[in-house]
C-alpha cells in the first residue's frame, strides 16, 4: 500500500542524521539560533511575553525546560510556549516566503525546550531544528492555507511535533501518532492577522508549538493519533490545506539555506520598502517637504500589510509592524526602524500619522510576478517643489540572496541583548552557539541566559 504523508514524514525524521547535514546547513542553524535568542532577549519585557511567562511559571517540572531568562523549569510544552512568544513577538525572527509565508525559526524554542528536557546534545538539537525547517517550509511550498482562511502557524504544529518526537527518540510508529494528535486539532484561524491586530499575532505559533510538543509527549506515553491525518475523509487536506500531493522531502536540498534573516523589526514584506525609504530619507532635507508617498508592491504585501483601513490608523504595536504605510512613513520621518518606532507615544504622534495618511499602496504587476523569489518594493516620494524621488529594492538586507554576514548576525544579537545581558554573557552565548555541534548537553547554553538578576 502507498505510504501516507505522515508515515513518510516520520520515516524521514527518524532517518535523518547529523552526518546528512552539509556544513553550510549546520552553520545556518547556528546563525538562526543566535538570531532567535537575540529576538527573545529583546522582547523579554514586552507585555504578552511577560503574561505568557507568568502563566508558565505556575508550572514546574523536574524533567522540564528552562524559561528563557530565568532559572525556572516548566514542562517542555509550556516552556515552548513562553519561549516561543519572546522569540516571535518583535516580528524580528527569520522568514520563508512561498505559497504560504512562514517564520520557521518559531520552531527553535520548542526544539530547545525538548532538547533540554531530554538532555540532548548540540548535534541532536541541530538535527531537530533542520528537520523542523524541512517540514514547515516544504508544506509552505505545497499549499497556501492563508488563501483558505487558515493561519500559517497551522503547519507549525506538525513541524514542532516532529522535531520534538525526534529529540524524544520516538520510533516511526509513535512519531506518526504524534503527527496525528498534533494535526487533528491544529488548525488556527487567519483572523489573528486580520484588521487591528492583538497580542495573539505574536503568540499564535508559540501555541502551535506547545501543541506539537504536547502531542509528542502523549505519543511517547502510548497515546494513539487518528490516521490518516492528511488524506482522511475528514482530514487535513479535505478541510484545511487542499491536496498536498506535491509534498517532497530530500536530503539533497535543505530548506534552511533558503530562509531570510530580518534586518528590521517589521513584517518581512516591508523589509525592501524600509530599505528604499531609508535611502530616500538621505535625499530629503525636511520631512515637511513630502507631499505624497507611493509604495508599489507585490500582491502578497498589499494583501497582508497594505490594504485594510486599520493599516493607516494603527493603534497597537502588532498592527503597526504589519502596516506598510506606517512603516514607510516612520522610516522616512525618523531615518530608522527600531523599537522606538513602535512605542505608544510614536503611534500617537500626529505629525507621523499625518504622513501615514499621505501614503498610497499600489499593486505592481512586475513585482507580483517576481514574488516570492524577489520581495521587491518601489517607493516614490513626491516633494513640494515638484521633484519625484524613487528607490527600488528587490532583495533587502538579510534576504537569502543578500544574506547578513556572521558579524552582522552577532551585531543584531548584541543590540537586542545589550539592555538585559552583560557583555561577557553576551559573548559567551554566541561562542557557545558557534560550537553547538561540540556541546554535549544543551543545558550549557540555557544556563548562560539567566538574566532575572540583571534585567
Amino acid at each position: 500500500m502507498k505510504k501516507t504523508l505522515a508515515e513518510r514524514m516520520a520515516e524521514f525524521a527518524i532517518g535523518l542524521k547529523f552526518e546528512d547535514l552539509p556544513a553550510p546547513v549546520v552553520h545556518e542553524v547556528k546563525r538562526r539560533v543566535i538570531d532567535s535568542l537575540g529576538c527573545a532577549l529583546g522582547a523579554w519585557h514586552a507585555d504578552p511575553c511577560v503574561f505568557a511567562r507568568q502563566v508558565a511559571l505556575t508550572f514546574s517540572a523536574e524533567r522540564g525546560a528552562t524559561l528563557l531568562g530565568t532559572a525556572h523549569r516548566s514542562p517542555p510544552d509550556w516552556a515552548a510556549f513562553a519561549n516561543g512568544c519572546v522569540v516571535r513577538y518583535f516580528d524580528y525572527n527569520d522568514t520563508y516566503l512561498s505559497k504560504e509565508p512562514a517564520h520557521p525559526s518559531d520552531n527553535i524554542p520548542a526544539a530547545l525546550a525538548v532538547a533540554e528536557a531530554e538532555g540532548a546534545s548540540g548535534r541532536e538539537l541541530i538535527v531537530a531544528i533542520a528537520l523542523a525547517y524541512e517540514i514547515q517550509c516544504r508544506l509552505c511550498d505545497t499549499s497556501s492555507i492563508r488563501a483558505r482562511g487558515w493561519d500559517h502557524v497551522t503547519y507549525g504544529a506538525f513541524s514542532s511535533a516532529i522535531a520534538a518526537g525526534r529529540l524524544m527518540g520516538l520510533g516511526a510508529e509513535r512519531l506518526r501518532h504524534a503527527i496525528g494528535i498534533a494535526g487533528v486539532a491544529s488548525a488556527a484561524l487567519r483572523q489573528s492577522r486580520v484588521g487591528e491586530l492583538s497580542h495573539w499575532k505574536g503568540c499564535a505559533f508559540a501555541n502551535a508549538a506547545r501543541h506539537g510538543v504536547y502531542a509528542a509527549l502523549l505519543a511517547r506515553a502510548g497515546m494513539t493519533g487518528r490516521a490518516p491525518i492528511f488524506e482522511g475523509e475528514k482530514g487535513f487536506e479535505k478541510l484545511v490545506s487542499g491536496p498536498l500531493d506535491d509534498f517532497r522531502l530530500s536530503k539533497e536540498d535543505f530548506m534552511i539555506v533558503k530562509t531570510s534573516i530580518k534586518f528590521w523589526p517589521a513584517e518581512y514584506h516591508s523589509q525592501s520598502a524600509i530599505e528604499a525609504a531609508l535611502k530616500l530619507r538621505t535625499q530629503i532635507k525636511d520631512i515637511a517637504e513630502i507631499e505624497s508617498v507611493r509604495v508599489e508592491s507585490h500582491g502578497a504585501a498589499v494583501d497582508i500589510i497594505g490594504s485594510e483601513p486599520e493599516k493607516w490608523h494603527p493603534t497597537t504595536r502588532e498592527t503597526a509592524d504589519h502596516s506598510l504605510p506606517y512603516i514607510v512613513a516612520a522610516a522616512l520621518s525618523d531615518g530608522e526602524i527600531t523599537e522606538r518606532q513602535f512605542t505608544p507615544e510614536r503611534l500617537a504622534d500626529r505629525r507621523l500619522l499625518d504622513l501615514v495618511q499621505r501614503v498610497e499602496v499600489r499593486r505592481h504587476e512586475e513585482l507580483s510576478a517576481a514574488y516570492p523569489t524577489a520581495v521587491g518594493n518601489i517607493v516614490t516620494v513626491q516633494v513640494r517643489n515638484g521633484r519625484a524621488l524613487t528607490e527600488r529594492v528587490d532583495y533587502p538586507r538579510g534576504h537569502a540572496r543578500n544574506p547578513l554576514t556572521d558579524a552582522e548576525v552577532e551585531a543584531k544579537f548584541h543590540s537586542l541583548a545589550d539592555k538585559i545581558l552583560g557583555a561577557d554573557p553576551r559573548k559567551a552565548v554566541c561562542a557557545t552557539v558557534w560550537k553547538l555541534d561540540q556541546t554535549r548537553n544543551v543545558k550549557e547554553l540555557l544556563s548562560l541566559l539567566q538574566l532575572t538578576s540583571r534585567g
